[in-house]
């Protein structure tokens, strides 16, 4: 499929693994697939078939999925959320997809979780999980290795890690730091530099 995203930073790694796998395709005689970069949530919202929701959740996000955006999406599109719950305002959504049986949604996670808005559990266009969407091998052993490596880098004194980007610990050579310390302040760590 073609991959339409939106982001405030252009995802090139994104972009060119797409693009190589296009040619890829392309050598094999089949259509290539294409990746764009949208110029707003909008147009997303307007263009997609499906639209899988990754932001994080603050003032800017919360209710990104409103009456307003859901009145944008084709009648038949398919709204993935295994973010964060409040991105969506989830009478909005139980709204439209009474008025929209086309209209499929797939939530991991709720605005209110645990509990979920009046009807939402009644729609027949609506996948409901409980919050098990990193429930994935890859994604349990990642989550391990770095509970691991927290205890280690606080054991060995390192420094905390501050980019949320924890992938370098991931690999063979992890940097010498403790990769995920939400209380680092309070804990008065000092904070990894790089170099």
């Amino acid at each position: 499929m073609n991959l339409l995203y939106y982001s405030p930073h252009p995802n090139e790694r994104l972009e060119d693994l797409v693009a190589h796998y296009g040619d890829f395709l392309e050598s094999q005689g089949e259509e290539p697939i294409l990746c764009k970069r949208a110029t707003s949530m909008n147009e997303v919202f307007c263009e997609a078939d499906v639209v899988s929701l990754h932001p994080i959740l603050n003032d800017t996000t919360r209710h990104m999925i409103n009456e307003a955006s859901l009145s944008l999406m084709k009648e038949n599109a398919i709204l993935v959320n295994s973010s964060r719950g409040a991105l969506i305002d989830e009478a909005a959504l139980v709204r439209h997809c009474q008025k929209h049986p086309d209209f499929k949604a797939a939530l991991d996670v709720f605005e209110d979780e645990p509990k979920m808005k009046p009807g939402l559990k009644d729609l027949d266009n609506v996948v409901i999980v409980p919050h098990i969407g990193s429930a994935t091998r890859w994604t349990r052993q990642g989550m391990a290795t770095l509970a691991s490596a927290n205890i280690a880098g606080i054991l060995l004194e390192f420094p905390a890690w501050q980019r949320q980007d924890v992938r370098p610990f991931l690999g063979d050579h992890p940097p010498k730091a403790a990769p995920s310390i939400v209380n680092r302040a309070e804990l008065d760590i000092p904070i990894y530099a790089e170099g």
